[in-house]
This record gives C-alpha cells, sequence and structure tokens, in this order.
C-alpha cells in the first residue's frame, strides 16, 4: 500500500544512510524512516565502498515502521481527509522512492583533498567534491520539482555555491568550524596544529559564505547555533539528534556487570580515540586508587592500533558489537570523556535513553538541555571526572537516580518521531 503523499522531498547525502551507525547515517535514515510514511521520499548521494554499493539494494527493500511512525502518522491523517488514516505498524512500505548515487572510491576523494590545500576550500569539503555528482544533482533538479530540499552536512552545500533554491534546508550535525576549533587547541605536535587550525579558519569563512544561501539552516544544539550566530550568522536554528527507543530502552539493573566503565563509539575517529586515551592515561589511574575492582571497557567497529594497544587485564576494546544496547545494559557507568567535538553525541543519548548513569566532560554535555547533577554529572578535570565515576561505583541509589532523571529527559525531548515534525515545521516555513 502507497500513502497519500503531501511534500516530495529530495535527500542530498554526504553518505549512503545504511547501515545506521554513524551520526550523519543514523540522521537521514531515522528521519527517512518516519516521513516516508506519508511523503514522497528521494536520495542522492555518494558512494565510497562495496558496503555502500550493497546498501543501495537494501534501502530499495521494505521496512517495518516503528511504532512511533505508525502513530505519527495516525495523529496527522486527522488533519487532512486526502491521507491515508489507516497505518499498521507490522505493514512494510519503502523509505525512498528512487536513490541516486555517484560511485567514489575514497582514493578519489583523498586526491581531490589534496588538490584542495591549494584552494580556499576546507580539505573536509573537498574531500566531497565530485564534477560527476554536481552533473548528476542539476539533472536532477532540472527534471524533476520537489517541495523541499534537505542538503546534510557543509560538506554537501558545495553543490549550491551559486545560491540554493528557495525551498532548501541545510542541515549541519554541528557548527564544523567549532569542531575543528577544538581539534586545533587539543593538537601538540606544531605541524599538526598549523594544519588544523587552517582548517578552522577556512570552514569558519565557508560557513559564512554559505549558510546564508539556503532558506534556513539547522545544528543539533543551541550551543552550535549560538556559536554561528555570534559569528554573524542569523539564518540558523536547532534540529536535535534523536534517539531509537526500540533499539535503546531501559532494561532494569539485573543485567548490570558491577564495577565495569564502558565507552562506545566508532574506534577509528579521531576525537574517540583521543577521548579513550585520554580516560586511560589520566582519569582510569585516579579511578583505580579510590576503586581497584574497577575495569574499562571500549565498545565499537574499526579500532585502530592506538586503541588496541590500550588493552590490559583491567581494559578490554571489544570491536565491532551487533547490538550496542547490549553493551550499555551490562554497564555500571557510561562515559564520554571527549575534549575534541561538538554537536549532541548520540552515544551520550543513547545511554541515557536506557537509564544508565553517565559522566561526560563539557563537550559530551552539548546540547542535552540537563545541569550536572540532575541526569548526568559532568567532569571538566581528570579528578573531577574520576571522583563523579567513583560516587556511582559505590551508590546504587545514585546510578538509578541519575538514570531515571537522564532517561525520561531523553525520551520525553529526543524521539525521533517529534525531530521529524520539527523539520516538518521548517520544511512548512519555507514553503509558505
Amino acid at each position: 500500500m502507497r500513502y497519500f503523499c503531501f511534500v516530495k522531498i529530495l535527500f542530498v547525502a554526504n553518505r549512503m544512510p545504511y547501515p545506521p551507525y554513524r551520526g550523519d547515517k543514523l540522521k537521514i535514515f531515522n528521519l527517512a524512516k518516519e516521513l516516508c510514511v506519508n511523503h514522497e521520499l528521494h536520495l542522492i548521494t555518494i558512494a565510497e565502498n562495496q558496503e555502500d554499493l550493497d546498501s543501495v539494494s537494501v534501502l530499495q527493500k521494505t521496512f517495518f515502521l516503528d511504532d512511533a511512525a505508525a502513530q505519527t502518522s495516525n495523529s496527522s491523517a486527522t488533519t487532512n481527509n486526502d491521507r491515508s488514516t489507516t497505518t499498521n505498524p507490522n505493514e512494510g512500505i519503502q523509505l525512498f522512492d528512487s536513490i541516486q548515487y555517484v560511485y567514489r572510491p575514497k582514493w578519489r576523494s583523498i586526491l581531490s583533498s589534496a588538490i584542495g590545500l591549494f584552494s580556499k576550500r576546507p580539505i573536509q569539503v573537498s574531500f566531497f567534491r565530485s564534477k560527476p555528482f554536481a552533473n548528476k544533482l542539476e539533472h536532477l533538479l532540472d527534471n524533476h520539482h520537489f517541495d523541499v530540499i534537505h542538503v546534510q552536512h557543509l560538506r554537501m552545500a558545495q553543490y549550491f555555491e551559486d545560491g540554493a533554491p528557495s525551498n532548501a534546508i541545510l542541515d549541519l550535525p554541528d557548527a564544523f568550524s567549532l569542531y575543528w576549533k577544538r581539534r586545533e587547541s587539543a593538537a601538540k605536535n606544531p605541524f599538526d596544529k598549523a594544519f588544523r587550525g587552517l582548517e578552522y579558519k577556512r570552514l569558519a569563512n565557508y560557513e559564512k559564505l554559505m549558510l546564508p544561501k539556503f532558506a534556513q539552516s539547522l545544528v543539533c544544539s543551541t550551543e552550535d547555533r549560538d556559536y554561528l550566530i555570534n559569528a554573524g550568522i542569523t539564518n540558523v536554528d536547532v534540529l536535535p539528534n534523536g534517539v531509537n527507543l526500540k533499539s535503546f530502552s531501559p532494561q532494569g539493573s539485573d543485567a548490570i556487570i558491577k564495577n565495569r566503565i564502558l565507552f562506545t563509539g566508532n574506534m577509528d575517529y579521531a576525537p574517540n580515540v583521543d577521548a579513550v586515551q585520554y580516560f586511560v592515561d589520566e582519569i582510569f589511574p585516579l579511578i583505580l586508587e579510590k576503586h581497584p575492582e574497577s575495569h574499562f571497557v571500549i565498545a565499537g567497529q574499526r579500532p585502530v592500533k592506538a586503541v588496541l594497544d590500550l588493552a590490559s587485564d583491567r581494559i578490554q576494546v571489544t570491536g565491532f558489537i551487533e547490538d550496542l544496547s547490549l553493551e550499555y545494559a551490562k554497564a555500571n557507568v557510561v562515559v564520554s570523556p571527549l575534549r575534541i567535538g561538538a554537536g549532541t553525541q548520540n552515544k551520550v543519548l543513547e545511554a541515557l535513553a536506557m537509564n544508565q548513569a553517565v559522566v561526560c566532560s563539557n563537550v559530551g554535555f552539548l546540547g542535552l538541555g540537563l545541569k550536572s547533577g540532575e541526569g548526568i554529572l559532568m567532569g571538566e578535570t581528570a579528578h573531577e571526572f574520576a571522583n563523579h565515576v567513583v560516587s556511582i561505583l559505590t551508590s546504587e541509589e545514585l546510578r538509578k537516580r541519575l538514570g531515571e532523571t537522564g532517561g525520561q529527559h531523553v525520551r520525553s525531548t529526543f524521539v525521533w518521531s517529534g525531530i521529524s515534525q520539527q523539520l516538518l515545521s521548517y520544511f512548512e516555513n519555507i514553503k509558505s
């Protein structure tokens, strides 16, 4: 059964949104699952490996709806007599009506980045620069009408340097220049620091150039929005990240392994590598002094050598985990000691959604809408961070109180059904 479509949406994505294991993939995939019920969705993106090519056929197959998506459909259906009023969550539906892509192996992107060193564009933008993609996108826009165009990431904004259509929204995971500013601050090697500083300046200039070209720009946290507004960019608002409550829901305390400290993330991602190195070098020894029974688990795919080398009798590096919710359920406390980053961290949302007690840095704290001590604990120094972890490990009452408060907040604020409705309201604003 095909549902009435009142908005025809084109997603211009920097990555194939499947499998949904990282932030940019997660957002498009989950928004599509919500919006496909009542809207006609089309995708154009870049494929860089065999996994991406295999994902095309998967995304064109039928997905089963979450209950939330079905409820959203039924709720919105009552406001429009032309729209279907019956949506069965057990009935499958196709996410995208069409998928177009350009195959671009990673070596070509690296070459493009090297060439981009001699331009004024950020390296991150040059990495995704593709003439075949530009031609395919231009042909698509010239020959098809879309009610709204959802452009994901500053990397894809480059295809609208000559001007974006009046019905185009730019959706950013974070203020990219803020992320690189923090990477510059964290760099120790002089050459690395100079490179990151150059990229930060290029990104800051590029944000000022590109964001005003769109009818609306979105970031996932108020901190990122305020940073961009302070830089003189006025057409920016907030669209939060979300969490899949069917995958990440409270499991109770029976599964918890006492004294187990957990970090999750893609372990080839530089900020995650830095975070676990910082935790192991500066925080974990302080925890062991006060609570020697503690052990630390690093769970996430593609761990680089620097992460694998951290393994010891008290530190486990798992590699790929099929179901991260099982790892969260076993944790006595979840940590996010990030020093580099911007936007809202999915790992923190997932842990909170499962009623897990979380200790995070000020970077991991961004965009949550919580206060330290109310649903989460924030440690700005290694000693403060370690003390918070030990407090949770030694107090079941504190662990439960933090988990229940944080979980309730996330389940009421960061749900994909509600976030998709926020996105629709932005669509309606630029259409009117």
